[in-house]
């Protein structure tokens, strides 16, 4: 099942002979599915090699391989370097595209610079009859290509970087289910298409949870565990990391202080590492923007963030309970605290397509808002936070299993009210299971506007 992407899609299903591409993301985001959607139906000749983390011979011969089963090659030739491979079918007759998959895989065993210069001299001299597409799971060694300081800079026509789905596109997964319970799918398995395709979209959350995350031998379970550390837990000791943030400390000096790494100073070159990797991000309210007292780390990817939270320092509990029992007594009593501030993160989101579709016009940034109350001898943040050149529209957020009354509304009115600090253009509230009563001048929003599309 093939499931948004459309910009991404058109992008390149244009014709680009005679030049490169660069499609990268994360593993199990898509690429592979979008490259071959693209080429579905694609007249030119096509060839697609994964490679592998083997020699740079091992991967000309599997290239090579690739070439004769798409037909390419009659048989297999003999070849000694790469430039050899594209000289040669650059001198054929036909037009063709050459998708080279996992291309970081091709500097495990061979200088990295050396490589791109590899690549440099095959797309500037013998592509005149080919399209190339590269393409990598490793987020950091992709966006090196784009440097002006790497060989390959500037030799792109495209570049494409897959993000996961957003909340709205990974909702026609389980397309049938409450917007109630499309939420909390979304704060557990996140937008990976490969994740949301394990899903039964009839089951229940707790169902799905069980059958996958708390699965040892499920294809997601593996996925959490394994693959989304596979690049980077080695080198920067990110398991350690995930597992404090996961236990609820996300302010930079609260992990410092649970991994005892003041002396060292490796934390912050380990955090810098992760936000580059786009593993992790900072994420500052939007009134103390560069202020890092006030900013928390936090996990991107949903799925990783529950595994972290609930399974990975109860992997023993597991293995002994079961995966209903564990999720039982483990689980259930913090998953909808755990939804809930995955929902403030969806509004959020909801508000910036609205920006970008031209639906909300005069906004100038979106986020969280800080606030200091002295005379309640309180802090914390607002929700949601519409930053306008006349103010700010402030957003309170509750996922609620029932509709919220007007009790809480007056109750988180009076809060913001209480913030003299703060100038409010307007107040609203956002409730999954909308609101017993509405009372002006508030907006109120609930979980079937939050599902509106984008268009």
């Amino acid at each position: 099942m093939f499931i948004g992407r459309e910009k991404e899609l058109a992008l390149l299903q244009q014709d680009y002979i005679g030049k490169a591409v660069m499609v990268y993301g994360k593993r199990r985001v898509g690429k592979t599915t979008l490259i071959q959607q693209a080429l579905a139906n694609c007249q030119h000749q096509k060839v697609y090699y994964e490679c592998s983390k083997g020699t740079m011979q091992d991967n000309i011969n599997g290239f090579v391989q690739e070439l004769v089963r798409a037909k390419v090659l009659p048989v297999p030739l003999s070849f000694n370097t790469l430039q050899d491979v594209f000289t040669y079918l650059n001198a054929l007759p036909q037009k063709m595209v050459i998708v080279i998959d996992e291309y970081p895989y091709l500097k495990t065993m061979t200088d990295s610079a050396t490589v791109d210069s590899i690549f440099q001299n095959i797309i500037d001299n013998h592509l005149s009859n080919m399209e190339l597409i590269l393409s990598g799971s490793h987020i950091g060694m992709m966006k090196d290509l784009l440097q002006e300081k790497n060989a390959l800079y500037g030799r792109f026509a495209v570049t494409i970087k897959l993000n996961e789905l957003n909340y709205l596109d990974t909702a026609k997964f389980y397309p049938d289910k409450t917007p109630y319970d499309k939420v909390a799918h979304y704060a557990v398995f996140g937008g990976s298409p490969f994740v949301n395709q394990a899903l039964n979209p009839t089951a229940s959350l707790r169902e799905n949870i069980i059958s996958t995350i708390l699965n040892p031998v499920s294809a997601v379970y593996l996925y959490a565990s394994q693959l989304l550390l596979s690049d980077y837990s080695v080198k920067i000791n990110a398991e350690r990391i995930f597992a404090v943030i996961g236990n609820g400390k996300k302010r930079y000096t609260e992990i410092e202080d649970k991994l005892d790494v003041k002396k060292t100073g490796n934390l912050s070159k380990q955090i810098k590492s992760l936000t580059d990797l786009e593993i992790v991000s900072r994420n500052t309210p939007i009134n103390k923007i560069g202020d890092n007292k006030k900013s928390t780390i936090e996990i991107n990817d949903n799925l990783l963030r529950f595994y972290f939270t609930f399974v990975y320092k109860n992997a023993s509990a597991l293995q002994v309970l079961g995966a209903e029992a564990f999720y039982d007594e483990y689980v259930a009593p913090a998953l909808t605290d755990f939804i809930s501030r995955r929902f403030e993160g969806i509004c959020r989101d909801y508000f910036s397509l609205q920006v970008r579709s031209g639906k909300l016009k005069g906004v100038r940034n979106i986020g969280s808002y800080y606030y200091d109350d002295p005379v309640h001898r309180k802090n914390g943040e607002f929700d949601v936070a519409l930053e306008r050149a006349d103010g700010y529209v402030i957003f309170e957020v509750k996922y609620y299993a029932q509709p919220m009354t007007l009790d809480e509304i007056h109750r988180e009115a009076q809060q913001v009210k209480d913030i003299k600090e703060l100038t409010v253009n307007q107040l609203g509230f956002i409730a999954i299971n909308g609101f017993v009563e509405q009372e002006k001048p508030y907006a109120y929003l609930d979980g079937s506007d939050i599902y509106m599309s984008e268009g």
